[in-house]
């Protein structure tokens, strides 16, 4: 409670920690006292004097403490980061990969983990991993070029962390981007905010009252399968019209293999979104179909806002924003102060960083949920005669 009160407000005093976390003060010097032998935190100097005594002492985070690594995998890149206890990303690695099978992959990992972490000061605190989802589906007839191949039915995380030896927590993108944006980006403040994530395909974060929705099988937000165009484009999961075909850096791809380009997206790096006719074609599609999306997804979430982030750099996401069209929905209203829609703030290593955020998460977050605790059993009595 404390390491997360200290990341949310920065250079804090003992006795403001101890009426913020309802403790007392003794108790808050014991566990300062504790998280700075551990090389957590550190004493950061005394504030201006304002009156007669000794002006307090102030802590913070110290950065050098521990870090994390983070990854995404996608269906032809690996992307990583490192990220150290205040947040901030102290290496990244971006690798183009032509197979993404386990086979092939976990060497790889284990390779690329090895060299991020060299020369890294601090214990190395855990190691998040994502890719795209839906996890485990049979619904769908299949899950399409936007997914990975042949990870289905293996334990990703105990197989990574038996390799890795450190702790590896496993998510889809679009959640790790949310909880990225909420430990990580510039959206602290928010509690109640939904993350679209463009990867290859395209997913949504949902962060409630603080927390995850991760849904009962940890597919919660796999708005990619929406249908958005009742009897539209054919998906690979047997769907016709599924928002994936329009919004997604697939569907963009697919544009431009159609108009004779190479389909490499590398190439949107130095194109501007209004000077393409494909490009800007694409963009009037995609927030054509994404528009009424995120209206439904207002009306259900009722959220302060909705982020879009991911593979898009931050002028193409702004393009779309400029293009949606919203209809009436609960969010429409005088009093809002945020935008119905903004950018996210991770950029296009937005995946990597919500990876490497989600071991912090599950270190510093604090969880004050009450126990499952059984009625206590009763023998039965005879009845009175």
């Amino acid at each position: 409670m404390v390491l997360d009160l200290m990341r949310r407000h920065g250079r804090t005093g003992r006795l403001e920690i101890a009426r913020l976390c309802q403790l007392t003060p003794q108790s808050v010097t014991n566990i300062l006292d504790e998280l700075i032998g551990e090389g957590l935190i550190r004493a950061a100097g005394r504030r201006s004097a304002a009156g007669r005594g000794q002006p307090p002492l102030d802590y913070e985070i110290n950065p050098d403490g521990a870090f994390t690594i983070g990854m995404e995998l996608a269906v032809t890149r690996m992307t990583a980061v490192v990220v150290d206890l205040a947040g901030q990303i102290r290496r990244q690695s971006s690798v183009d990969v032509a197979d993404m099978s386990p086979g092939a992959a976990l060497p790889r990992i284990e390779t690329l983990v090895r060299e991020l972490s060299t020369d890294q000061q601090g214990r190395l605190m855990g190691i998040g991993v994502v890719m795209p989802g839906p996890f485990e589906i049979e619904g769908f007839s299949s899950v399409g070029p936007t997914t990975l191949p042949g990870w289905a039915g293996l334990d990703a995380a105990a197989e990574l962390t038996a390799r890795l030896g450190a702790p590896v927590v496993v998510e889809n993108d679009a959640n790790a981007v949310a909880i990225g944006e909420t430990l990580l980006g510039d959206h602290l403040h928010l509690s109640q905010f939904g993350v679209i994530y463009f990867g290859t395909g395209i997913g949504l974060g949902v962060i409630s009252s603080g927390a995850l929705m991760r849904g009962a099988y940890g597919n919660a937000g796999e708005i990619g399968h929406v249908v958005a165009a009742p009897g539209g484009r054919p998906c690979p999961c047997g769907q016709n019209g599924c928002l994936e075909r329009y919004a997604s850096t697939h569907a963009l791809r697919e544009s431009l293999l159609a108009a004779g380009r190479s389909g490499d997206l590398a190439e949107l790096d130095t194109a501007h979104p209004d000077a393409d006719p494909v490009l800007s074609a694409w963009l009037d599609e995609a927030a054509a179909h994404l528009g009424p999306v995120i209206s439904i997804l207002e009306n259900v979430l009722d959220p302060q806002t909705i982020v879009l982030a991911g593979g898009l750099a931050p002028d193409w996401l702004d393009a779309i924003i400029s293009r949606l069209r919203l209809g009436t929905s609960v969010s429409r209203r005088s009093d809002r102060t945020l935008p119905r829609v903004m950018r996210g703030q991770s950029g296009v290593f937005a995946a990597a960083i919500g990876a490497a955020a989600l071991p912090m998460h599950d270190a510093i977050t604090p969880r004050l949920e009450l126990s499952e605790v059984s009625p206590p059993r009763t023998e039965p009595t005879e009845p009175p005669r």
